[in-house]
């Protein structure tokens, strides 16, 4: 039996532990399936360190995934359900994954992807769910493996692709996962975090954001190792989720400040029913929250609602209390015992209280990360190995809590989702009717930044309405549509210096001029 899902399966093998739309997975059959995909896996000639991939929405089969890897040693990357064939061969085939699992109402795009002739390593793909023509059965390949424990289980781990400032996502590589490692490292971050962030091992998590991404995946698998019952949902519906909330107990959950708005519009009667009663500890993270939003959250759920600051890079590194942020609004919260973080000037000398500057991480516990394949990008990031930046700007207050003062440079953060204009310019840079393009955010009620893209069009072409849906379309044909720009603005001259560095507060500044950012 694999060691994280046999010990729960013991003792309480009836007991559920995955729940999605379709149904639920008891511990004992958990336990018995992942059993037989970490048998297979073996069976393809996997071994550790080796990697794999998987493009599916909110399912328990994902999780099943995930846990074969962790188990038989292998990394495995949560891809963006939003790619597009494009991307998809891209991760593909940067990651070095040798198969691919995808869940059947994505399979066009996968086929599209191998179409593309781009992903040569790839040795074979696996369908979730559906008939499967083109790919293998995820159910057949199951059913011709043992359920007997595997033998010689050790660490692997998830890789995960962050968008970066310049071009293509990159590959974050933890050292957390070492390929091989023993598995009570998994152990030590399941119990870990539920001590550290109030989650209780044996209550109910409800996940209502993506998997892939590494936020979600941190509060829903670490939690399952740890024992919790986790309910899913593959879109985030607010009142399903109050409703979720109050059938299943739900003790901890994981939020967006878009969620949080999404939640507040409901109808007071709605409102005024929920119970909410089980609910432990509500995360939020990945973006800024309004702070009035935020008072209106705890006015409603009480003070239970926590925030952190993170990233993808350098997991969890703050955390703060409903009562500490009412009493120090703005603060993002006091460095985890995990980890310490210094603020410190372009030279890398550590600035005294109350200065801004950049802020550097180092894990106490001895943690590091790599972008896979990108040693460049790298060492940009690290002021020396162990102590690396995520590129925001803050200071400390004299209780040693932190205050971000800016974002990471030129990145927008659109419902909790980062984007990165770089990889847009680059696409709109290529549209024949484009001379210079740029992209950046303008604020947006519900999502808190929306894409909007400034370009000056080649002198042959007309700045119309037409031109501008073309471009919107040209961005949507090559990219996630999330991560198209809503509007086009068509200018003359782009503000640029004479070394030809693009002055893109020229074009922002007019957009929030009005608001407290």
């Amino acid at each position: 039996m694999t060691q994280y899902c046999a010990q729960h399966a013991q003792a309480s093998g009836d007991r559920a532990a995955l729940t999605d739309e379709r149904g639920s997975t008891t511990w004992s059959a958990l336990n018995e399936r992942t059993n037989r995909l970490v048998h297979w896996l073996r069976a393809q000639g996997l071994k550790p360190g080796d990697t794999i991939a998987i493009f599916a929405g909110n399912c328990r089969e994902y999780f099943e995934v995930l846990l074969a890897a962790t188990h038989a040693g292998v990394l495995c990357v949560p891809v963006n359900w939003h790619f597009t064939a494009e991307e998809l061969a891209y991760v593909i085939d940067n990651s070095g994954a040798k198969i691919l699992f995808v869940e059947d109402r994505f399979a066009d795009v996968a086929s599209a992807a191998i179409a593309r002739g781009e992903t040569p390593g790839l040795e074979q793909t696996v369908q979730i769910r559906g008939s499967a023509e083109a790919f293998g059965e995820y159910e057949t390949l199951l059913a011709g493996q043992s359920a007997e424990e595997p033998e010689n289980q050790c660490l692997g781990g998830p890789m995960f692709y962050t968008s970066g400032t310049t071009g293509r996502p990159k590959g974050v590589r933890s050292s957390t996962f070492a390929a091989g490692a023993p598995l009570e490292v998994l152990a030590m971050m399941g119990s870990g975090l539920s001590q550290m962030l109030s989650i209780p091992a044996d209550g109910s998590t409800l996940l209502c954001g993506p998997v892939y991404h590494s936020a979600q995946w941190a509060f829903s698998f670490l939690p399952l190792i740890a024992g919790s019952h986790i309910v899913m949902r593959h879109r985030f519906d607010a009142d399903e989720t109050l409703e979720l909330i109050d059938r299943h107990k739900i003790t901890n959950v994981h939020l967006v400040p878009t969620q949080f708005h999404r939640l507040l519009q409901l109808d007071k009667a709605r409102r005024d029913a929920f119970q909410g009663g089980s609910l432990v500890a509500v995360w939020h993270g990945a973006a800024p929250c309004p702070p009035q939003v935020k008072r209106d959250m705890i006015d409603w759920w009480g003070p239970v609602i926590n925030e952190y600051y993170g990233s993808t890079e350098g997991s969890i590194v703050t955390t703060v209390t409903a009562e500490q942020w009412l009493a120090k609004p703005g603060t993002v919260g006091a460095p985890s015992a995990l980890v310490e973080i210094t603020v410190r000037d372009d030279d890398g000398a550590v600035l005294p209280t109350g200065e801004h500057g950049q802020i550097y991480v180092k894990n106490l516990m001895g943690s590091d990360f790599e972008y896979h394949n990108e040693p460049e990008k790298t060492a940009q990031v690290h002021l020396e190995p162990g102590v690396f930046t995520f590129g925001d700007i803050g200071y400390f207050d004299d209780d040693g809590f932190l205050y971000l003062s800016d974002r990471k440079i030129d990145m927008i953060i659109s419902g909790g989702v980062n984007i990165y204009p770089a990889e847009i310019e680059g696409v709109l840079a290529a549209h024949p009717a484009v001379a210079d393009a740029a992209v950046f955010g303008i604020p947006n009620d519900e999502f808190g930044e929306e894409v909007k893209a400034a370009v000056t069009l080649q002198p042959s072409q007309a700045a119309d309405a037409a031109m501008e849906q073309a471009l919107i379309a040209h961005c949507r044909e090559h990219l996630a549509g999330y991560k198209a720009p809503k509007s086009v603005d068509f200018i003359d001259e782009m503000p640029r210096h004479e070394t030809g560095k693009l002055y893109k507060r020229l074009l922002r500044d007019r957009y929030w001029n009005d608001r407290n950012i």
